[in-house]
């Protein structure tokens, strides 16, 4: 009776485990009740001490693109140079029906698709941003070109 008690026991751990983890994984990257200001002026506090610029990229959860990204940003060609050349801020846009204004407020139009960014020094003056849709097609883009692009505005040259 022990046993199956113990069986039983470790099921029942087994399937909340697998729950946490199923409901984590379908959060995605990019945290949607998050406050992107706030975030924002944390990431700028920060950057002040550290002297790396800021890294706001504006996606959401549903969008592929955005997905492959932030895979990007935590392996592969671009991890090293994410990590060495800037703090990193997500913020999440929905579909386009949160955080508009926080992308408009940093000139990043973004109908012309996302993911997209703006790169803010530590005073929150845009340093660069995205136009014209540049990471909008990061899957094609692959991890090399996404490396090859934050390498270029890393070195001031997109």
């Amino acid at each position: 009776m022990k046993t199956f008690i113990r069986t039983i026991a470790a099921m029942a751990l087994t399937a909340v485990t697998l729950m946490a983890q199923a409901a984590t994984a379908a959060t995605g990257p990019y945290d949607e009740a998050a406050d992107a200001k706030a975030d924002i002026a944390a990431a700028l506090a920060a950057a002040k001490t550290d002297k790396k610029p800021v890294l706001v990229v504006f996606g959401a959860n549903w969008c592929g693109d955005c997905k492959m990204l932030d895979m990007a940003f935590k392996e592969g060609a671009s991890a090293p140079i994410i990590a060495k050349n800037y703090k990193v801020v997500k913020v999440d846009v929905q579909r386009f029906t949160k955080n508009v204004d926080v992308a408009d407020g940093y000139g990043v139009p973004l109908k012309k698709g996302i993911p997209a960014v703006a790169v803010l020094d530590a005073t929150g003056k845009v340093r660069y941003a995205t136009k014209g849709g540049e990471l909008a097609d990061a899957r094609k883009m692959g991890d090399a070109g996404v490396a090859e692009f934050f390498a270029k505005v890393a070195a001031n040259k997109p």
